[in-house]
């Protein structure tokens, strides 16, 4: 027996510490826990030798893993190209590593197109349902106001509801400041006053207070103190006290009487009067 037999010699897998005399390390590497080559039995009962350490195939990592963790492995390895990424040129869509290494099978404008579409259609979807609730309201207060005017006791009450429901929708609407009195419309022909009257129905307003609204657009329904050019230019500066409400889209405003009790009655008509301008709503 040689000197070189009781040389010790450290195991060249790697991961492994051991230290073995020269005349053991054949059989060691054979049983060596850390060698990538070693065999075991298939559980499977299909007979075969298959390697208990395997490296992962994906390009660029150097894992070896056991073969009853490589699945795990494979799913959460960093260097798969079956790894959902964020893609590179700003769209914010998750892709396959693979695709956005190589730029194929990712049209950013497409995605985010049908990304909008879906949105759209969603909106569209909102707004048929906000159509439907609004006219489901209308034909409710439709049958209120007919409840109302065959009981008097019914009446009181619903008018508490009815105040209760107008400083709701009114509490919705922006504050309107006018810079230009002198721009008040008092006689808007039929096409502004369905203009305005629409708007004032794709805010919220109740379709009964709408109305009344409405009919108070014109001077011939307005109250004392603006009921003809020479007293609006008597109480002109009357006009500031006013708290005034946007009507969305338009160059109009709504004067409620709730918003006013502060005003002298000459100058108020319930439940309120709506104002058109040609210019100098802000």
């Amino acid at each position: 027996m040689g000197i070189e037999t009781f040389l010790d010699i450290s195991c060249e897998n790697e991961g492994c510490t051991a230290i073995v005399k020269l005349d053991l390390l054949v059989n060691h590497l054979i049983d060596c826990e850390y060698s990538p080559k070693k065999l075991v039995q298939c559980e499977n009962g299909c007979g075969m030798m298959i390697l208990k350490n395997i490296s992962c195939e994906n390009e660029g990592c150097t894992a070896i893993v056991k073969l009853d963790l490589l699945v795990n492995h494979l799913i959460d390895c960093e260097y798969s190209p079956k790894k959902l990424v964020q893609c590179e040129n700003g769209c914010g869509m998750m892709i396959l590593k693979s695709d956005n290494n190589n730029n194929i099978n990712h049209n950013c404008v497409h995605v985010l197109r049908s990304e909008l579409d879906v949105v759209k259609n969603e909106v569209q979807k909102y707004k048929h349902d906000v159509d439907f609730y609004k006219n489901e309201v209308r034909t409710l207060q439709e049958f209120i106001r007919i409840i109302r005017t065959n009981n008097p006791t019914i009446s009181c009450f619903l008018e508490r509801v009815e105040n209760d429901e107008i400083l709701r929708w009114s509490s919705s609407l922006q504050l309107a400041r006018v810079t230009h009195w002198g721009g008040m419309i008092s006689t808007p022909d039929i096409l502004l006053q369905d203009a305005i009257k629409q708007s004032l129905l794709e805010s919220g307003c109740p379709n009964d207070i709408t109305n009344e609204l409405m009919e108070n657009a014109h001077e011939r329904h307005w109250p004392e103190g603006l009921s003809t050019l020479e007293t609006r230019h008597l109480n002109r500066r009357h006009y500031e006290s006013y708290v005034c409400r946007r009507i969305v889209g338009q160059q109009a405003v709504v004067v409620l009487s709730c918003d006013n009790r502060h005003m002298n009655e000459i100058m108020l008509v319930e439940p309120g009067i709506v104002m058109i301008f040609s210019h100098g709503v802000k």
